[in-house]
Order: structure tokens, then sequence, then C-alpha cells
């Protein structure tokens, strides 16, 4: 009996092993001084990001500005169903849900209706979608690949409310 209890005991150690969530302590450190391990960098891409390279036309995994106008437009074309050339907020809401996963992902509303007359223009939501490819173009050399619609975060996101806070 106590054999088996002992065998029981043995076999089950692997899989309490396994679920061990310990962090070891380096060398040279004091046994019970906190440990803290560095989140690597993660990489992040933004809904209109995704987007932008939805509108790789040739496939060479690079989308150029002429790319990226006519994606913008074939976009507003597709909620633009009366053909008006112009977008109210609701509408643009729906674009955005469509084109970018979500009715609040940026670019926004307010940000794009440049005369504040509450309707976007394909001349509004291109000038600022020109201004977003500008932005992201790192090297300048009017053609965005995947590697400059990534953004690197050194810290993920939801870090505990650590970064910001005052002290007091």
């Amino acid at each position: 009996m106590a054999a088996s209890a002992l065998l029981a005991i043995g076999l089950s150690r692997p899989a309490a092993a396994q679920n061990d969530n310990r962090v070891p302590i380096p060398l040279g450190s004091k046994k019970n001084a906190p440990v803290s391990i560095a989140a690597p960098p993660i990489l992040v891409v933004e809904p209109v990001a995704m987007m932008i390279a939805a509108f790789d036309m040739d496939g060479d995994g690079r989308v150029t500005r002429d790319e990226m106008r006519k994606g913008v437009a074939k976009s507003f074309d597709a909620i633009d169903t009366g053909h008006a050339g112009k977008l109210g907020y609701i509408a643009f809401s729906d674009w955005a849900q469509k084109w970018l996963g979500d009715p609040n992902a940026l670019p926004g509303a307010y940000e794009t209706d440049t005369d504040s007359d509450n309707q976007i223009t394909l001349a509004e939501l291109q000038a600022k979608f020109d201004q977003i490819f500008t932005r992201l173009d790192k090297d300048k050399d009017g053609v965005l690949t995947r590697a400059e619609l990534l953004t690197i975060r050194a810290f993920p996101m939801g870090d505990g409310g650590k970064r910001g806070k005052r002290g007091g």
C-alpha cells in the first residue's frame, strides 16, 4: 500500500513541475528579492495600416500612394451607395466598421471632416490618408512596406498602469 502511494506521488511530480509558474532566482541575488522580467517588444498594426496593406494591388508586398488612393476611393464608393460624393458621420462609422474593423477606429470622422460640415467627402478622406501615408513612410521613398506598417512597442499594452502614474 505504501509503495503504491509513493509511486502515485512520484508519477504526479512531473505534471506538477510543468505547471510550476515560479521564476528561477538569478545567481548572486537575494533569495526573497523581487525579480522582474522585461517583456519583449511587441509588434502591433494600426487598423488603418492593415487597410492600407490590403490595397497592394499587384501583390508585391508594397503599397504605393496611387494604390492606396485607388483603394480608398473603392472603399468610399462601397459605402456611398447613393453616389452623393459625401458621407454623413453615421455612414462614415459604417465605413470604419467595414474597412477598419471598428466604428471608432482612427481616422475618426471629426479629424477627417476638415471643413466641419458634418459630411466627409472623398477628397477629405484622401487627404487624411495622404497624411497617414506620409507618417508611415519612414524612409520617405513613396512606398509602404509591411515593415513600415508595423509599430514596435517596447512594452505590452496593459502593463498594469505602471507607466505614467504619479508618485504620491
